[in-house]
């Protein structure tokens, strides 16, 4: 990172940090979109499978890992305030962290994967496949999150044409493991759903051997010495990056887990409609890595200039950000509707779930209006580590508005699944609302303060 003086230059150094998280952000998302595309062509059931297993797995993945994504506007304040012998410290508390989490979601998982699927009463076909896909994907837990917080790093430090690499490098690897086991190619066994599970955690230890060998031996990673001295783990440290994290990873949560309550409510409509809302929902969050990809973009650039304390500068990013994404978001909706059919083709032979997903594919563009105002605010108050409101709006657009609504619409009218949808729409919709208000605010307060101090 570095200061910028015109409209121009930021410009240039917002699309330089940008399109490579784009990059790495669909390249991530793609290992669950090979999953679900690659599973349903092994069948329904595998695709259902896969999708009820995903849907419990993505809210509590995204939850976690949003809290370790504090360690970005930490590091990229620390790193805009001249004091970067203090990054060290921070980066390996964010690794011991994770580390602690993906022991905590294994413990959990092992106590109540079980018990839910069974209460979603679901064909036994249906649940052994999303039972044994979690389990394949929980070998990949622990060096998932390492990987995330060592991502951060990197990316605080402006270089994610690195993080981009190490995702196109992995890629491949999946899916050639995601061919192999699903399919029993090469001599490996045929596992249908399953088999993806264990591919994406073969995958995700590729990446964190690929991260740590960048980390410790390629500039200007190498010059802070990560691993060349240990620490105790600092309790101290740990509350700052909660404090930060936990609403970060609430919001992300509560955004995230509402598509996955859906999905297990949806489990008392047949397996095709279970199924083709899946694959719906695969494409349409494929998309939304574009306005996500804004937001980490923005934490990055936004929290650089607010730690070297530039808040006009600061602002014309938050600006320029916002344009360039709900633009986008309109490209993304206009694609869903243009290529619906051949994208329901993807993901089923099946000419009935074909249909239904083409059906929930036009709701899916209302997402992607939302989202391209909603998600990239998040981001930019998060450069201004600003929180515990937006975590307050998740919960209440989410959670009190969009889900009974959704429910409502789904349960007593002929909307029937397709209510759900309407649900989600609405609960964006309010989150962009509230959030476009908090963000004002918190311009006006950081420039007042600025004043007064």
């Amino acid at each position: 990172m570095k200061p910028t003086q015109t409209i121009r230059q930021k410009i240039r150094l917002f699309l330089i940090v940008m399109m490579p998280i784009l990059v790495t952000q669909l390249g991530l998302y793609a290992m669950n979109f090979f999953d679900t595309m690659m599973s349903g062509q092994a069948g329904a059931e595998d695709l259902a499978g896969v999708a009820i297993g995903s849907s419990l797995w993505v809210p509590v993945f995204t939850g976690l890992s949003g809290v370790l994504l504090a360690l970005t506007p930490i590091i990229s304040q620390t790193i805009g305030a001249d004091r970067k012998e203090d990054v060290p410290f921070s980066v390996l508390q964010g690794v011991y962290l994770s580390v602690f989490l993906s022991v905590v979601i294994l413990i959990s998982g092992a106590l109540v994967i079980e018990p839910i699927l069974a209460y979603m009463s679901l064909d036994a076909d249906v649940e052994h496949i999303a039972y044994h896909y979690l389990i394949g994907l929980g070998f990949g837990v622990l060096p998932l999150f390492i990987q995330t917080a060592l991502r951060c790093f990197i990316d605080s430090l402006g270089q994610t044409r690195v993080t981009m690499l190490i995702t196109l490098i992995a890629l491949p690897i999946n899916v050639f493991f995601n061919y192999v086991l699903i399919f029993g190619k090469l001599g490996f066994p045929q596992l249908g759903g399953i088999g993806a599970g264990y591919a994406s955690a073969v995958t995700y230890w590729v990446i964190l051997f690929i991260t740590i060998y960048f980390v410790s031996r390629v500039r200007p990673f190498a010059a802070y010495g990560i691993f060349k001295t240990f620490v105790n783990v600092s309790l101290a440290k740990w509350k700052e990056i909660l404090w930060l994290g936990l609403p970060i990873g609430f919001t992300i949560f509560f955004e995230t887990s509402i598509f996955a309550a859906v999905t297990l409510l949806m489990s008392t409509f047949d397996t095709a409609t279970i199924a083709a809302h899946q694959a719906a929902i695969n494409f349409a969050s494929f998309l939304y890595m574009i306005p996500l990809s804004m937001a980490f973009t923005l934490t990055i650039v936004v929290g650089y200039e607010v730690g070297a304390k530039r808040l006009t500068d600061a602002k014309q990013y938050s600006k320029l950000g916002m344009v360039i994404a709900i633009g986008m978001g309109i490209v993304a909706g206009i694609i869903i509707f243009l290529l619906r059919e051949p994208v329901s083709r993807l993901y089923t032979v099946d000419a009935a779930v074909a249909v239904l997903i083409q059906q929930f594919l036009i709701y899916s563009i209302f997402f992607q209006l939302s989202d391209a105002i909603a998600t990239p605010i998040q981001g930019i108050l998060r450069g201004y580590k600003d929180v515990n409101i937006p975590f307050l709006f998740a919960f209440v657009s989410f959670w009190l508005i969009g889900l009974p609504t959704g429910y409502i619409l789904a349960n007593y009218t002929n909307f029937g699944p397709f209510g759900y949808w309407i649900g989600l729409i609405t609960g964006l919709a309010v989150a962009a609302i509230a959030l476009l208000g908090r963000l004002a605010k918190v311009e006006k307060g950081a420039a007042q303060s600025r004043l007064e101090g």
